[in-house]
């Protein structure tokens, strides 16, 4: 499907054809960004997308745990109360 680049005030638009908006099942909210001799319109990602998987990985790997061993401080061995 074929449509032209217009000028829309002082920048340029196209207009996408409800018949691929709904074949794309677009968000409201989009990304757009450029590659080589294309333009790139995909859903918005949250923040933190993919972050639930990452940790899931992590795990199976057994990659999750703390960098730094245990420390006790002052506070640990002379303040705090079980």
């Amino acid at each position: 499907m074929k449509t032209r680049i217009i000028r829309i005030g002082n920048s340029r638009g196209i207009r996408v054809p409800k018949v691929l908006l709904d074949q794309a099942q677009l968000p409201e909210e989009v990304e757009l960004h450029a590659e080589p001799g294309r333009l790139v319109v995909q859903a918005a990602r949250g923040p933190r997308f993919g972050w639930a998987g990452a940790a899931q990985a992590m795990h199976a790997r057994g990659e999750d745990r703390l960098l730094d061993e245990h420390t006790s401080t002052r506070f640990d061995d002379e303040i705090w109360q079980w």
